[in-house]
């Protein structure tokens, strides 16, 4: 069969093929691109991004994961990256940009790998080798936390603070967030566990970050149905109701036919009794705080006001949920079946102006499950960055009573990593070793990028730092403000374990999947069409102006 030079057209016209070494290579440097897209917000000394989306909304942030999800990503190899941002923010809260720097230093070294003709595979193999060895090392470099030894997990807040703007009332913040955790972290079968759904935030612009409060309780941003109603209720008892306390239309259309006004008159007497025997059942049940799920009628608002029961009405059903928690009451369904055992209890249930808003306090729950943080900060911005803040704050803290373990920051651990696995890579000799040495360095890409944000020089602090792992100082990491490598223990600088183990673990599974692809066949218009260079040889990652 004489094929001849005819080109055989197996693909759509228009589609894009990269093989063999171009499509690695095109692949990493788009991960690279992510990866120093967000190094340069590592570490106290790190700097904040600007992000303004296509309708000029406007994030100042410097965490991780809110940038990477700010940017449209085009490539799919970058996109990669951005969900190593994610699944470290949902695992351990905090080291997003940790796990993506790593993931692109990662990349970074198996390219010098594949040019020295070492097959991608291989690669792989010994990054897997090496990231398990690393998780074994980690552990021995970890030290015991006691989930109730508020000191040492106020610590760990103020570390995971320290990098970001709200660094100036990270002493105050971290206490919120200790107090909050330990409200609602609860040991189930000797295991800790910390449900952050638990906590309620609430963000009101005015005052200054540290006007930030924990309240033992719920806030509820609604204000009483009826202007009659009681604003302050001492020794509140609470019923939940998720049933309306309206007249129930019928389910089916039904038409009732009045002949005579007196008729008129006894229906409308009807819908009065059903709407007073409601109120009644909840009088007697002894109830004086109503919050409702869905709608009140306007005469059992009347009704209501006149027993002086405080009541509010279309409560969202995650506040009920919080409520319900906090305040040890049951959300009923039916009215009817409204009992004293049912009630929950608060020692005050009160109206407060916030800012313009009235909102409802539930404050004084003996033995919270749930509690409410107030954010207050000057600028809409300014409380979106406290808010993220705190979120990765209280993650950490949350991490650290669930696992029991903590390590210092700082970079001590990563160079202690690093150290370590060079020993066991000439222990496992072939060429995996060449690629588990790559790795070690890889991990020194922490250090060095906290060197570089802060204006020291990269390889002077590196040498330091190894010269002090070699002398058994496991926590020897570095002083950002000085330039000086120090015992990270005794400068307070700590982190739960699992910020760490997630972080390697995902930085290597992205880098190994990214590393084993070697063919990226795109058709025109679909996912990654755009994945041309941009100027200055750049992958263009469509992110926008």
């Amino acid at each position: 069969m004489g094929m001849g030079n005819t080109p055989i057209l197996i693909l759509k016209e228009g589609t894009k093929r990269d093989k063999g070494k171009d499509a690695q290579y095109n692949n990493i440097a788009a991960a690279r691109a992510i990866a120093d897209a967000v190094r340069s917000t590592l570490g106290p000394r790190g700097m904040d991004k600007m992000l303004v989306d296509s309708l000029g909304d406007v994030v100042i942030t410097n965490d991780g994961v809110t940038i990477l999800k700010e940017i449209d990503v085009d490539h799919p190899a970058a996109k990669m990256l951005v969900e190593v941002a994610k699944t470290q923010d949902e695992e351990a809260g905090d080291g997003t940009t940790t796990a993506v720097v790593l993931a692109g230093e990662l990349l970074k070294k198996a390219v010098d790998l594949i040019e020295s003709n070492i097959h991608p595979t291989i690669i792989a193999g010994g990054y897997r080798l090496a990231c398990n060895k690393a998780q074994e090392i980690l552990d021995k470099c970890a030290k015991p936390i006691d989930p109730k030894d508020k000191k040492a997990l106020k610590i760990i807040a103020e570390t995971s603070m320290i990098s970001k703007s709200v660094s100036g009332s990270r002493d105050y913040l971290a206490d919120l967030c200790v107090s909050a955790i330990s409200e609602i972290a609860e040991k189930i079968d000797n295991e800790w566990t910390v449900d952050m759904d638990n906590i309620q935030v609430v963000k009101k612009t005015g005052g200054s970050m540290d006007d930030s409060e924990l309240i033992q309780g719920v806030i509820i941003d609604k204000e009483p149905v009826h202007p009659g109603m009681p604003t302050k209720i001492a020794k509140a008892k609470i019923a939940l109701l998720d049933a309306a306390i309206e007249v129930q239309k019928t389910e089916i259309d039904a038409k009732i036919e009045i002949t005579d006004p007196s008729q008129m008159q006894a229906f409308l007497d009807e819908e009065e009794n059903m709407l007073r025997k409601m109120v009644k059942t909840i009088k007697d049940s002894g109830a004086n705080v109503v919050f409702c799920q869905k709608g009140i009628d306007d005469l059992a608002q009347h009704f209501l006001s006149k027993e002086g029961i405080f009541a509010v009405r279309r409560v969202k059903k995650s506040d009920m949920e919080k409520l319900a928690k906090a305040t040890g009451a049951n959300v009923v369904t039916k009215i009817d079946e409204l009992g004293a055992d049912e009630l929950g209890t608060a020692a005050m249930v009160e109206v407060k102006k916030i800012q313009e808003d009235d909102m409802t306090f539930v404050t004084g729950c003996k033995n919270p499950k749930a509690v409410s943080m107030l954010l207050r900060g000057g600028t809409n911005h300014v409380i979106d960055e406290v808010e993220r803040s705190l979120d990765d704050a209280m993650s950490v803290v949350a991490v650290a009573v669930e696992d029991g373990k903590m390590v210092t920051g700082g970079g001590s651990t990563a160079v202690e990593i690093a150290m370590k696995l060079r020993e066991y890579a000439a222990s496992i000799g072939g060429r995996e070793q060449i690629a588990i040495d790559a790795y070690a360095s890889a991990l020194e890409v922490i250090p060095t990028a906290l060197a570089e944000n802060a204006g020291l020089d990269p390889i002077d602090i590196l040498i330091n730092l190894r010269k002090a792992h070699k002398d058994k100082k496991i926590h020897a990491g570095l002083n950002v403000y000085t330039g000086k490598v120090v015992d990270m223990s005794s400068e307070k600088v700590v982190e739960p374990i699992r910020v760490g183990r997630q972080a390697i673990n995902s930085a290597t599974d992205a880098a190994i999947l990214i590393l084993r692809i070697d063919d990226v066949i795109a058709s025109r218009g679909g996912p990654g069409g755009g994945m041309g260079m941009g100027p200055g040889g750049a992958p263009d990652m469509g992110m926008d102006d």
